[in-house]
């Protein structure tokens, strides 16, 4: 049996080491143009499926109420001034961890303590 000499098991090393990085840079390439065919394929029917005639626009509602205009919509407000609704509307979003335009408010009413007290019982019970 012939042992092999330092020259030869760090040349072996270096060779090993660039067989695992080749084989991760291939995989990386194929899991790229994985990732390219599937965008591909979603875009495809997308575009197929898209109506060639839009669709007649719902009847209007007519808004009833104090309405406020937004950037998604209106929202209603009950007894709750623009800047307390926008300061309600940024802290939903920031405990939501979303972005305020991927939200949408309908309406923002305060509660009087008795009925923030209901609620709070309510979902304590709902929570059980």
């Amino acid at each position: 049996m012939e042992h092999m000499g330092f020259g030869e098991s760090i040349l072996l090393s270096l060779v090993g080491i660039a067989l695992v990085f080749a084989v991760l840079i291939v995989l990386s390439l194929f899991i790229r143009l994985l990732s390219v065919i599937v965008r591909a394929v979603e875009r495809a029917p997308a575009a197929k499926s898209a109506p060639a005639v839009p669709a007649a626009p719902a009847a209007a509602i007519p808004p009833q109420g104090n309405f406020v205009p937004g950037s998604a919509g209106d929202i209603l407000l009950h007894n709750v001034d623009d800047p307390t609704a926008a300061m309600v509307m940024a802290i939903v979003a920031d405990e939501l961890r979303l972005p305020l335009n991927e939200l949408v408010f309908r309406s923002i009413r305060e509660l009087s303590p008795e009925e923030a007290d209901e609620e709070i019982a309510s979902h304590e019970h709902h929570s059980l």
